[in-house]
């Protein structure tokens, strides 16, 4: 399942490109949009750039600067050989973001198939598992979820640990729908009080259809066990692991005492003496295994594996060319082909009450997969250095998301970074290791520095901004906007640069007078501040320049990306393990959509 294309050598001169190409254009990388005129930009590009991306309409640098994919290229004069060098490297040194079962053409252009019927509702995904649930985490719970519990299979592992399971969305599917035995570590209370209490709609929801359709009993599996846990990302895994045995070892004494506390409901609701068993509530057999009847020890049905593509085989290297990244996804597994339409069946009982978590706890020494779904700034880092240490992890999915939150030597306290809710203690304080770079290769390259800006602009979706920029949609004059205003705040607070402005509803279709005046009062700024209108009206002016500019940092975030993400992959190999990188989401959909997999295979 883990079989990689790119050879450790290859890995590491992957790394050195990337680093000395985004050295190259960290005057890009490095640039706020807001500060278009204020810095100006503009001048920052070579004068033949300039001359070029002046001409060009939102669709044309949709088509020519941003769709690698574009067929059809009609230029409309000469580009200079480094812009086109530029554009080539920018495609060419990034891991491949199209799942292998999406039609190139429709990449966001549409939703998801499984939304064509209902824009709000996943056709591939049980009912029970929609609700609370928008389209965008019904997409990644039920294909993050089908991974982990192949990575179950591989590994002959049934205990999970999602760690930042906020609602527990992932949770429930993970327990209810896959039959395996959950633990989820969220570190905001209240989360947990709503995980628990969508668990306890759940339940009674499947007691409601078990007195509707009364059948024979099946195999009994676990519900979920939601801990409040804060993950210390400078805590060793023995920290981790007896901070783990520690919170579920308190979720067992409260729920054998008779309830759980109203302030910290760490275990999914539950009546002692009841049983709940569920069958699979995702998987049709009808196409991945013609055997329907057949369960696994766990009450789930079995998949022919001769019949389901391996979604983990997908290359950890980035295609030389666009021909190269079709060849290179039509040979990565399908996941989606597994996948079907869920069937309306009886659900029976399973265990619960005050043997629930004494359950887990004595199961996670037998092993455990590690799972993240777009855990935050430093704790996907986190999750793998417990992987890589900790031996009782057999397994990891890891989807990361806010990059700018993840701590460098440059920027050791990133704006936005959670602190530790307790004082650090000695085991703690002793492991001193940055989210980026985690791989002593990469932190050896010159140039690999990655600044807030750059993180964080790696966060933002070129696949929407695309398609706003061949409707030409006027969302787009928003950045416009933005960095008119920053100048005329600066003329009346020098002091203030880049101050957060709070989303003015519909920016677009309002005069800039108007965006003006919501904007200033905002900052606590004097709302009726006399405007230039002649200079005002002259940057208005120069909004496709901002487009332009805005679109080359676009350009540079996926290349970003793949930076932060292969160091984690030379990481894992530094440290005897292979691991591979799948682009498992729709990314128009679900930007941040590449899951990073991992197993120790004996």
């Amino acid at each position: 399942m883990l079989s990689p294309t790119l050879t450790d050598q290859q890995q590491r001169e992957l790394a050195r490109n990337l680093t000395y190409f985004l050295s190259q254009y960290k005057h890009i990388s490095d640039s706020y949009i807001i500060e278009f005129f204020c810095e100006n930009l503009w001048a920052t590009l070579p004068i033949g750039w300039q001359e070029t991306l002046d001409k060009l309409s939102p669709p044309q640098i949709a088509d020519l600067l941003l769709d690698k994919n574009c067929v059809n290229k009609n230029y409309p004069s000469v580009w200079p050989l480094s812009l086109l060098a530029f554009r080539a490297c920018a495609h060419t040194l990034i891991f491949p973001r199209i799942p292998p079962d999406q039609r190139v053409q429709h990449v966001g252009v549409m939703k998801p198939e499984e939304f064509h019927a209902n824009h709000s509702q996943s056709s591939l995904l049980g009912h029970i598992f929609r609700k609370h649930v928008k389209p965008k985490k019904q997409h990644e719970i039920r294909m993050l979820g089908m991974m982990v519990k192949k990575l179950c299979d591989l590994t002959s592992c049934n205990n999970v640990i999602d760690v930042g399971s906020g609602q527990g969305h992932l949770t429930r599917f993970l327990s209810f729908g896959m039959g395996l035995s959950v633990t989820a570590i969220e570190a905001d209370p209240h989360l947990v009080t709503m995980a628990s209490k969508f668990d306890g709609q759940l339940r009674a929801t499947l007691e409601k259809e078990t007195r509707k359709n009364a059948s024979t009993s099946a195999p009994s599996g676990l519900p979920p066990c939601h801990v409040v846990g804060w993950v210390n990302p400078k805590a060793s895994w023995e920290a981790f692991f007896e901070q783990l045995n520690k919170r579920v070892s308190e979720s067992e004494r409260l729920t054998s005492s008779g309830g759980t506390c109203k302030k910290r409901q760490w275990i999914s609701m539950s009546t002692p003496g009841q049983r709940l068993t569920c069958e699979d509530l995702s998987l049709c057999p009808s196409e991945c295994n013609p055997s329907s009847s057949a369960k696994s020890e766990h009450g789930l049905l079995q998949h022919k594996k001769a019949n389901c593509t391996d979604p983990l085989s997908t290359a950890s290297q980035p295609p030389q060319s666009a021909e190269a990244a079709i060849d290179l996804q039509s040979n990565v597994a399908v996941l989606s082909q597994c996948l079907c339409k869920c069937e309306k069946r009886p659900y029976h009982c399973c265990n619960t009450g005050s043997d629930l978590c004494s359950e887990k706890r004595g199961h996670l020494e037998q092993g455990f997969i590690l799972t993240g779904l777009h855990a935050c700034g430093d704790l996907s880092a986190t999750l793998l250095r417990h992987f890589v240490s900790c031996p009782y992890v057999q397994g990891i999915t890891s989807v990361a998301c806010c990059y700018m939150k993840i701590t460098t030597k440059e920027s050791p306290n990133p704006p936005g970074i959670i602190a530790s809710p307790c004082q650090s203690n000695t085991e703690e304080t002793r492991h001193c290791q940055f989210g980026y770079p985690m791989s002593d290769w990469v932190g050896g390259l010159p140039g690999h520095e990655l600044s807030y800006k750059a993180r964080e602009g790696a966060c933002h979706a070129m696949e929407n901004y695309l398609e706003r920029l061949r409707e030409e949609n006027e969302q787009v004059k928003t950045h416009c906007y933005r960095a008119v205003l920053e100048t005329i705040i600066r003329a009346e607070r020098p002091d203030l640069r880049r101050a957060g402005v709070q989303t003015i509803k519909k920016a677009h279709s309002l005069p800039f007078s108007e965006y003006a005046r919501l904007g200033l009062s905002r900052l606590g700024l004097p709302a009726d501040l006399p405007l230039d209108d002649r200079a005002v009206e002259d940057m208005l002016k120069q909004q496709g320049r901002v487009v332009a500019f805005y679109s080359l940092s676009l350009l540079l975030a996926p290349v970003v990306e793949t930076l932060v993400l292969l160091d984690r992959i030379i990481f894992l190999q530094e440290k005897g393990l292979k691991s591979q990188l799948v682009p498992l989401f729709d990314p128009a959909f679900s930007p941040r959509n590449l899951v990073l997999v991992a197993v120790k295979l004996q």
